[in-house]
């Protein structure tokens, strides 16, 4: 039996009416994903009228790429 057919996804904590417990471990997983400082700090934008460089071009489509994610995980627990 391979390990890759063992891995368990983490269910995505539901809103169910506590909305500070719900918080707390939406908080919790975000982290775990490594996508808690998005929340916190958002996607970086390059200042009006300067060219962005490739790294920060690479860096921007990365951040909202995990944005997108996050967002997703957020709405399936909402549903």
């Amino acid at each position: 039996m391979s390990s890759e057919s063992s891995f368990v996804q983490p269910a995505i904590p539901k809103l169910d009416g506590h909305y500070d417990h719900w918080s707390m471990l939406m908080e919790n997983f975000l982290c775990s994903k490594e996508y808690w400082s998005l929340v916190e700090m958002g996607i970086t934008a390059a200042a009006e009228g300067d060219e962005p460089t490739e790294a920060q071009k690479k860096l921007h489509e990365e951040q909202k790429l995990k944005d997108l994610k996050c967002k997703n995980y957020l709405f399936q627990a909402l549903d």
